[in-house]
């Protein structure tokens, strides 16, 4: 059939290709004897090395899941690509013209050599923004400040930072003094869809974006001076799918093979900052939350994950999520708490690599971390408060790997909160029942199917802000999810901060990631009414005070119940004590404010 990749190509690229070195990119493997090569599965979650490849007869088999098969089609499952794409990707790797029945070249080879012409547009470009950076005086103010953030030059040069020109049609003019076609380029998402002409990113420092052998895909870009997104990254292109990609895993993954854990930190420069200070498992999402397919990169290389996201609420609430996803792939999971800066950037700057190196080392279990914020979170010396931290730590419990994984960690619950083991174990057992008798207890008795939401102060702010899009910058700078109390006013301070990260603050995104109606009825009827369409600001400042007062209340509340109930037995829990007295001081201080 004319168009097949010719048999001759097929064994020739079965014959050159060292399985045990393309399966070692994707796994780490041990010899054991000979040839004979073991390693995790790269295809499902396991502990124990069940999976072998025979590098005399190139092919691998795992004893767990059953996966099996030669060279080609471990790329096929790994990469998730065709048969003939297989064979393409392994004749490139080995350097192996590739021949066609009846010399016809089928019509999808001809995207893959627009895949391949888009990473060369896209390296030849992260190359020219370097030197724009690094060699010219139009980059010199973006280099100060790189390297006022504390970048060595040897940094700078590793992750090929660059500088893309203020001068929004300079890309496209010098790009077509190279040959490049208007409809090249029109289509590699560098340049703006409503005017071509006009570069995509324009006075920015620029992060290029590797794919994990290393060649850049795509661009993020960070904005200097003047208004505007604070980042702007590449949309998903025929080369690049961010949700399927890791910042620097090209630079991280040897280590994580080595070292098996992986740092999950929040983006560019929290990554390059780890990699600085000698911490060079770090790898970052890419203007998403963390997803499935991003764990499966590292999975087969890593058993710890890490997580080192903000200490706002946001990122609070993203290592919520993140500790599931992890531990439900079957990952152990610790937490690393910045005490010394709001991020490794600006702990690298103001305390030293030593300082970023010990908070690493003393990350704490996920299972600690989630006890200690629930603590915090809800009031457990009570009775309600202890079932709602509960049912709260139920779904972590849930995605435990192991029977003896999840009583320990009821043990823990048990301890942590002063519980009876039988009445934990009993609302574990029966949890969608519990969680719904505390619903029910939380609902009018009179119309559990249409509580109407009270317009209270907190939620009144959160719609002025809906209104009056501007303001959240406001209010983001004052407040944190924390700091809410009322649900619904909660839910849409969350949503209004995943759209901000997402750069697409609208009322129609707003409603997009509003998944109750109810709610949703009530935005628009507050923006169809105008009822926020004078003084918002005003309403806003005077309830951001209210809120930031009432939430100082609460916290210092918590933090005398925990000192009542507080028995000092040891140093180490009088130390404890001393530290909660301060909090107190510290909170009293400021509602005098």
């Amino acid at each position: 059939m004319p168009g097949l990749i010719s048999p001759q190509t097929v064994e020739s690229v079965q014959n050159s290709s060292d399985i045990i070195a393309i399966i070692g990119e994707y796994t780490k493997l041990e010899r054991r004897s000979g040839n004979d090569w073991w390693g995790c599965c790269p295809f499902h979650n396991e502990k124990t090395a069940s999976f072998h490849v025979d590098g005399d007869k190139k092919f691998y088999y795992c004893f767990g899941c059953h996966a099996g098969g030669d060279v080609i089609k471990f790329v096929m499952e790994m990469e998730k690509i065709s048969y003939t794409d297989a064979i393409r990707f392994l004749a490139k790797r080995a350097g192996i013209e590739v021949q066609y029945t009846g010399g016809e070249i089928p019509e999808h080879s001809h995207d893959d050599d627009l895949r391949d012409q888009y990473i060369d547009l896209y390296e030849r470009t992260a190359s020219l923004f370097h030197y724009l950076l690094t060699q010219t005086d139009g980059g010199k103010s973006a280099l100060s400040y790189i390297t006022g953030r504390g970048l060595t030059m040897e940094t700078i040069n590793k992750f090929k930072l660059g500088y893309a020109p203020s001068d929004r049609r300079w890309l496209k003019n010098f790009l077509r003094k190279k040959n490049f076609s208007n409809e090249f380029l029109n289509n590699s998402g560098l340049f703006s869809k409503k005017y071509p002409d006009s570069a995509f990113f324009s006075d920015r420092l620029m992060f290029p974006i590797f794919n994990r052998r290393g060649q850049c895909v795509a661009l993020g870009g960070r904005i200097l001076k003047g208004d505007g997104p604070k980042y702007l990254n590449s949309g998903d292109l025929i080369q690049y799918k961010k949700g399927e990609t890791l910042y620097a895993f090209n630079f991280a993954k040897n280590t994580i093979r080595e070292q098996k854990k992986v740092i999950f930190c929040e983006g560019y420069m929290d990554c390059i900052a780890y990699h600085q200070c000698g911490i060079t498992y770090a790898v970052a999402p890419l203007g998403t939350a963390l997803t499935e397919n991003q764990l499966k990169i590292v999975h087969g290389f890593a058993d710890t994950v890490l997580l080192s996201f903000d200490s706002d609420g946001a990122g609070q609430n993203a290592t919520m999520r993140a500790i599931i996803m992890c531990r439900t792939q079957g990952f152990t999971v610790k937490i690393i708490r910045l005490s010394g800066g709001k991020d490794p950037a600006e702990i690298m700057v103001n305390f030293g690599a030593e300082t970023l190196t010990n908070e690493v080392n003393n990350a704490i279990f996920d299972s600690d971390f989630l006890l200690s914020k629930l603590g915090e979170e809800y009031a457990v010396d009570t009775p309600e408060g202890k079932t709602k931290a509960s049912l709260a730590f139920f779904p972590y419990v849930d995605s435990l790997q192991s029977d003896i994984q999840r009583e320990s960690c009821l043990e823990q619950l048990c301890q942590a909160f002063n519980l009876k083991p039988e009445a934990v174990k009993k609302d574990f057992d029966n949890r969608d029942q519990a969680r719904e008798r505390l619903k029910n207890r939380q609902l009018t008795p009179t119309d559990k199917q249409n509580v109407e939401i009270k317009l209270n102060a907190e939620l009144r702010s959160v719609l002025a802000v809906i209104a009056d899009l501007n303001q959240y910058k406001v209010m983001r700078a004052e407040l944190t999810v924390d700091d809410f109390q009322d649900p619904v006013a909660k839910k849409l301070f969350i949503i209004l901060e995943d759209c901000f990260r997402e750069q697409c603050v609208s009322v129609s995104s707003i409603l997009n990631h509003c998944d109750d109606a109810e709610i949703e009825r009530m935005i628009t009827r507050v923006i169809s009414s105008g009822e926020f369409s004078q003084n918002s600001n005003l309403i806003i400042e005077d309830s951001i005070q209210l809120i930031k007062r009432n939430s100082l209340e609460r916290k210092r509340e918590k933090v005398m119940n925990r000192i009542r109930l507080f028995n000092p037995m040891t140093p180490s829990d009088q130390q404890q004590l001393n530290e909660l007295l301060a909090e107190k001081m510290n909170l009293d201080s400021r509602l005098k404010q």
